[in-house]
């Protein structure tokens, strides 16, 4: 298995070759002649794009109001409970015997992860955790979509048009 993907260049034909000699010397490293691989495009994610998104989120964080602070006392907050309300989340829930049982697990649950939502609704208790963004977990059409996503959700906060969070902290 190779440690990273190999950047190709497609020369018509059906023919692929490695785009520079490191990558020749790793696809001769791993890979046999004659050998058969099933090839797949891959898209990192820009660094640029991963660089300006959390300047912007930054940007959002450094522009909140004080009164919203107890529910994003930090970036990291903000971003992951940005992404768990924007949809970017996994959920699990918990099916308790009573209403005053669920409220139990869920103080139970709520210091186990400081980003997670726990909503304890009748007797199910609902946890919902932000999903990662890192390029494994998300390829580049993805993350650019979620971005795009956790900065409006900013901007709403923040009272603006979408988009003036991005566009402010390139300025």
């Amino acid at each position: 298995m190779t440690p990273r993907p190999i950047s190709l260049q497609y020369e018509g034909e059906g023919i692929f070759k490695p785009s520079s000699g490191f990558f020749a010397k790793v696809a001769d490293e791993h890979f046999v002649i004659g050998g058969h691989y099933k090839l797949i495009e891959h898209h990192d994610h820009s660094e640029n794009s991963h660089r300006h998104y959390f300047a912007s989120i930054k940007n959002g964080f450094d522009n909140l109001h004080d009164s919203m602070l107890g529910e994003y006392p930090t970036v990291g907050h903000l971003r992951k409970k940005a992404l768990i309300r924007t949809g970017y989340r996994d959920e699990r829930s918990i099916v308790c015997a009573s209403k005053a049982e669920a409220e139990r697990v869920a103080a139970f649950i709520r210091p186990m992860d400081d980003y997670c939502v726990v909503v304890p609704l009748n007797c199910v208790v609902h946890v919902m955790t932000a999903k990662s963004q890192s390029v494994k977990a998300m390829g580049a059409a993805e993350f650019q979509k979620s971005k795009e996503t956790v900065l409006n959700f900013i901007d709403d906060l923040l009272g603006v048009e979408h988009g003036a969070t991005a566009r402010s902290e390139a300025a």
